[in-house]
């Protein structure tokens, strides 16, 4: 069928998709009330542009490479918030791009392009509508998987070449964003293992051959550990990335089984156009390993899809879109209309989160009252971009809230602090200002919270409030500090 707008042009295609990258993300830009989990990688971007060291003065289990990225972009000015967002959408788009010609290669220009959408658009169902790790750590991993693909998909025989190294080195660069892309990394690496056997590779060069693919995979992380090995804080790092997330809890079997089923009930239509792929369509090695590219990424998932959270799930997304894309290429104008409805949904969901997480304005405004005259602001509860955004000294160095007010979160194991011990701490240090949020998460740590209400009751009082969906996010200023 002649299709319109000449979609056989690269160049019509990119500026589509470009189109598509600006409508699905706008209504967010600017806003600082985006996902809490970002709000905190800015928030530590900036103190690490500005000299604090990640591990030791500000504290997370994130790897050094996405907080670098947020120093990177603290560059650019401003306050960072619309820098970032900007520079997510290009990176989301950048993506898409790599999307849309991997699924070109398998299917028709309708079906390459409504992948490479639907990559975008159902960013907004997984709270990648904003700078979550998985927007930047999916970039290297498609342009990883490209490169696997020619040593997969090749029919003619291959000799090892630079490209798979550089795909190992860019799941590498990804593995300094997140760790969680392991798997899907391991996979790689077996995928062109298996290509190099299937063409006649000898078990000793076999051998070499991987430990030299998973060393190139681990230089990203080698450089980090001996960096820190330099200035002496080892051990900090080794005890953030690789030995705390093993004292954090877990949800209970109930809510993990909530958490799959809401990913299925989000992702179902590209379950089911990767199913409605022409007869005949597994036979191709580029969609075999798009099948079991998705197989690893569902198995990073697991650990850290502990309850109903569709921020988990943009790592799918990619080897979904893909295996979508020949079932979205049979009937275009039906592909068509999904795709405007999702988008028509997707704003929905974003003007929800808006509802429930405030407006542009609502956080600017409770930034504002906020912000201390003298010593520091403590976020028990509450925006962690709000250290940023008032320019804050931080009263402690566990300052994302979840660390110090979530019952998965209450052991030593898990930060290396008691956290009782830590609010105790960062209470007898008489803030100006905590902020907190009612009614209480439900799972909230009750140890800290009892302390931080027993001060709040004996040495604090409401002076700034607003209402975010069935939310009252709430200023305390001391009252010695109120009169």
């Amino acid at each position: 069928m002649t299709l319109p707008l000449d979609l056989h042009r690269p160049a019509r295609a990119a500026l589509l998709l470009a189109l598509v990258a600006v409508a699905a993300r706008f209504a967010m830009w600017g806003n600082p009330a985006t996902g809490f989990d970002e709000q905190y990688y800015l928030l530590v971007g900036d103190r690490l542009a500005h000299g604090a060291l990640v591990y030791v003065d500000i504290w997370d289990r994130k790897p050094i490479g996405l907080f670098l990225i947020f120093a990177a972009i603290r560059q650019l000015g401003g306050d960072g918030v619309l820098q970032y967002h900007l520079v997510a959408a290009l990176v989301a788009w950048a993506t898409a791009l790599v999307v849309h010609r991997i699924a070109a290669r398998g299917t028709g220009p309708a079906g390459a392009l409504a992948a490479a959408a639907a990559y975008l658009l159902w960013l907004d169902f997984t709270e990648g509508e904003g700078g979550q790790a998985a927007v930047f750590y999916n970039l290297p991993m498609i342009l990883a998987a490209a490169l696997v693909l020619r040593q997969v998909a090749a029919r003619a025989a291959r000799r090892p070449v630079a490209a798979a190294f550089a795909a190992m080195l860019l799941c590498g660069a990804a593995l300094q964003i997140k760790y969680s892309v392991l798997f899907e990394g391991v996979f790689f690496g077996l995928a062109l293992l298996w290509a190099a056997w299937r063409r006649g590779m000898r078990p000793a060069t076999l051998a070499a051959y991987a430990v030299a693919l998973a060393a190139t995979a681990l230089v990203p992380t080698l450089i980090a550990l001996a960096a820190y090995a330099r200035i002496g804080a080892l051990d900090a790092f080794v005890f953030a990335n690789f030995v705390s997330i093993f004292g954090k809890g877990g949800g209970a079997l109930a809510d993990k089984a909530m958490g799959w089923l809401l990913a299925l009930a989000i992702l179902s239509p590209l379950w089911i156009a990767a199913l409605l792929a022409p007869r005949g369509a597994n036979a191709d090695p580029a969609r075999r390993f798009a099948w079991g590219w998705l197989a690893a990424a569902l198995v990073g998932l697991y650990p850290f899809l502990n309850g109903p959270n569709p921020n988990a799930l943009p790592p799918i997304l990619l080897p979904l879109a893909l295996l979508a894309a020949p079932g979205l290429d049979r009937r275009p104008g039906r592909t068509l209309a999904l795709l405007l409805t999702i988008f028509a949904v997707s704003q929905l969901v974003l003007l929800l989160t808006i509802r429930v997480k405030g407006t542009r304005a609502q956080a600017y405004a409770f930034a504002a009252a906020a912000t201390p005259r003298h010593g520091c602001l403590y976020v028990y509860d509450g925006y962690p971009v709000l250290y940023h955004l008032t320019h804050s000294c931080l009263p402690t160095r566990y300052a994302f809230p979840g660390m110090l007010n979530v019952r998965w979160e209450d052991n030593a194991e898990a930060l290396g602090v008691d956290p009782a011990a830590e609010v105790r701490r960062i209470l007898a240090t008489r803030p100006e200002k905590i902020v907190d949020v009612l009614p209480a998460f439900e799972g909230g740590n009750p140890r800290t919270r009892a302390l931080v209400e027993a001060a709040l009751a004996r040495d604090y009082r409401a002076t700034f409030v607003i209402r975010t969906g069935d939310t009252r996010r709430i200023v305390y200023t001391r009252r010695d500090v109120a009169r």
